[in-house]
């Protein structure tokens, strides 16, 4: 695991939005602690109360920052219940935030090398510490402070009951077929899938002169390397910068024109 001569870097992924002023409270708090500590928005538009998408978020985002970089993730509907604060320590990143689900995907990449501590040391909590923010009041503090060089024991205990969120695994039904589904839609109406480069190339593998054949919402889509390559405003698909297949509309919004949703079936089928 991570010693602790933990960097100075702060990630924020929150529910808050902009309107209110949760995110400068968390930053305040943050360096007044720590003021040399360096704060990076991951955003603060994750859909309210929705802890898959910040789970999807983080999962996809943590591994483009630094190793020791502390990554703080709110999006909490279970604030001031007794559902847990919790420090996630890997190999190369720290995680702090609720124990709701919300790092289920960096228990799954980084289940070998996995340490979740109960924050319970009150100390680390801001003096008047309220019932409705948590992330000012518990997982700021705490994070400022790992950041200062304190030790991981020294937050609580080791915990190993945390809350897993089931996600959809890509099944394979042929050898020349994969099935996902839609897991997350961006702002630009791109609907990202569970499927990754990795799961197209074994399907190649199976045949390297086939073609693949996209299909989603009764409609064949071709796979292109980047949105431009087409000028009509039709279904298509790539495998984004992440690794995972995307389907997407030239200069358009797919989900809103093709009414895709989360949870939508997208087939792959090798063909020739």
């Amino acid at each position: 695991m991570l010693n602790q001569n933990t960097s100075t870097l702060i990630t924020l992924t929150t529910d808050f939005g902009y309107k209110d002023p949760f995110v400068g409270m968390i930053k305040g708090v943050i360096l007044k602690i720590n003021p040399n500590a360096g704060i990076v928005d991951i955003t603060h538009d994750v859909s309210p109360h929705n802890i898959r998408e910040a789970a999807l978020t983080i999962g996809m985002s943590y591994n483009f920052f630094p190793p020791k970089t502390v990554h703080i993730v709110v999006v909490d509907p279970g604030v001031g219940s007794s559902r847990r604060p919790i420090l996630v320590i890997t190999d190369h990143h720290y995680f702090i935030g609720p124990d709701n689900g919300v790092f289920s995907l960096i228990y799954k990449s980084q289940s070998e090398t996995l340490g979740v501590v109960h924050i319970t040391s009150e100390h680390y909590f801001m003096p008047q510490k309220g019932p409705t923010f948590h992330g000012r009041d518990i997982f700021a503090p705490a994070a400022a402070w790992l950041t200062r060089g304190v030790e991981i024991t020294k937050f609580g205990d080791y915990i190993t009951d945390h809350v897993t969120l089931p996600f959809p695994t890509v099944s394979t039904p042929t050898k020349t077929t994969i099935e996902g589904e839609v897991v997350y839609i961006d702002r630009f109406g791109n609907a990202i899938t569970n499927i990754k480069a990795e799961d197209l190339n074994t399907l190649y593998n199976t045949n390297p002169e086939g073609k693949l054949k996209i299909v989603s919402k009764g409609k064949h889509t071709e796979l292109k390397n980047y949105y431009s390559e087409v000028a009509d405003k039709g279904l298509y698909s790539l495998v984004n910068s992440a690794g995972y297949l995307e389907l997407f509309v030239y200069r358009g919004n797919a989900a809103a024109v093709f009414d895709i949703k989360i949870g939508d079936i997208v087939g792959v089928m090798l063909t020739g």
